[in-house]
């Protein structure tokens, strides 16, 4: 029976994802639930392999650089390219109305994949975009208080640095240790940061340099407890693992769909605690600027709607295999890659073991080796792309372990690394 379900898992997906959606020159877009995969039990690594083949890359590529940016899968494109001819057969209907009714059907199931209510979730372009929203929304007093550790991503520092330090507002930046053994060890350094000016934490929940996962829940505990708010960058987070946002206890969540969620490019998830919404202004105003709801954050006028609407379908296909079985195999594959190099002295693993700690993006040195060598020749000689990570003092590459990734892959991989490693 398991053979069975294997062999029609890449139909199951294509008719039970990008096939519930259906178009009509008469009716539009029509979306349907999709059908649960008859072989969900099945965690076969044959499973994954028919997985992988729901991914088209380039030939021979092997990509662990999801972190940097994921690919859709094929049904995703289908379903997306479906919506844009659509709209392209007639714009101003569909632009402006038509699909006002499958927008809410999208954001109910991104509110179900957070365990949130769809009345905390907007719709927006990007992690950059949902923290210059948070950034610019407040009306902090010069020597009020933001507390952003030393590894926060760029896009997540710089809108404090325009929106806020720039007219007198006070960005502490305290250091992180890079190998933590605890999640009190974090915990610690926000609290020490602490002081009786501080009105805002902003932080990232999986760090971008070495996948380190940031105790959201624990510190928002910690924040609350002294009136403070919490914001999250959660560009690297969302689809590698189960996410909770109301047990998370963050005031705000933004995370680009386009990475680990595998929806189209230029889409992300913003999230705002309904208690906490009032401290929101838009970034843009058009009409329906009154709009008390989070719908106000996401009011563009016109706006890339295909890529809306194919979010949808990349939560169908998440749903489709199963954010618990996505989290296990994230896990999973973190588990061989480092007992595969555990005891070989050219590597040297700079992300904590613990599993509270980190997941599915780990960073490697290859002892002696300048990491930019190592990831030119893992690109030009094997076709393999990682990031290369130069900053707080790496010099290592990070691997992103996608569910497109599998075991033969990392054995690749490792072969590769070996090799260069002399």
């Amino acid at each position: 029976m398991k053979n069975t379900h294997r062999r029609s898992f890449v139909k199951q997906l294509f008719t039970g994802i990008a096939g519930t959606v259906l178009l009509s020159s008469h009716k539009g877009i029509e979306t349907k639930e999709s059908t649960p995969f008859l072989g969900s039990n099945d965690s076969s690594e044959a499973f994954w392999e028919n997985v992988k083949k729901q991914f088209k890359f380039a030939p021979k590529l092997r990509y662990f650089n999801n972190g940097s940016l994921g690919s859709c899968p094929i049904s995703v494109q289908n379903a997306t390219n479906t919506f844009r001819a659509t709209l392209d057969a007639h714009p101003s209907k569909y632009m402006w109305g038509g699909w006002r009714d499958e927008k809410e059907v999208v954001r109910e199931k991104v509110a179900k994949l957070f365990s949130v209510s769809k009345e905390e979730i907007a719709l927006t372009h990007n992690t950059t975009e949902g923290m210059n929203l948070i950034a610019k929304s407040f009306d902090l007093k010069k020597g009020d208080e933001v507390i952003l550790i030393d590894h926060e991503h760029p896009s997540a520092v710089i809108p404090w640095t325009v929106w806020q330090e720039e007219k007198g507002v006070k960005l502490v930046r305290p250091v992180i240790p890079i190998m933590p053994k605890t999640i009190a060890d974090i915990v610690k350094v926000y609290e020490k940061a602490i002081t009786s000016r501080t009105k805002i934490i902003s932080m990232c929940h999986v760090i971008n340099t070495n996948g380190m996962i940031l105790p959201v829940k624990e510190v928002s505990e910690m924040a609350h407890k002294r009136g403070i708010l919490v914001a999250v960058d959660g560009a690297q987070a969302p689809g590698m693992f189960n996410i909770n946002l109301k047990e998370l206890g963050c005031d705000f969540y933004t995370a680009s769909a386009h990475k680990w969620l595998f929806a189209p490019k230029g889409i992300s998830v913003f999230y705002a605690k309904e208690a906490s919404q009032h401290h929101l202004k838009p970034l843009m105003v058009a009409n329906g600027y009154r709009d008390a709801s989070i719908r106000r954050l996401e009011n563009y006028n016109t706006r890339n709607l295909p890529e809306l609407l194919g979010l949808g379908s990349a939560v169908d296909f998440h749903n489709t295999i199963g954010k618990d079985k996505i989290s296990k195999r994230s896990y999973e594959l973190k588990a061989y890659l480092r007992d595969k190099v555990k005891d070989n002295q050219q590597f040297r693993l700079k992300t904590p073991e613990l599993d509270e700690l980190s997941c599915g993006i780990q960073t490697l040195e290859v002892v002696g080796k300048n990491v930019r060598d190592v990831r030119n020749s893992l690109r030009d000689d094997y076709h393999i792309d990682v990031r290369p990570m130069t900053t707080y003092g790496l010099n290592g590459i990070r691997i992103s372990l996608a569910i497109f990734i599998t075991k033969k892959d990392i054995d690749y991989l490792i072969d590769a690394l070996e090799t260069i490693a002399g």
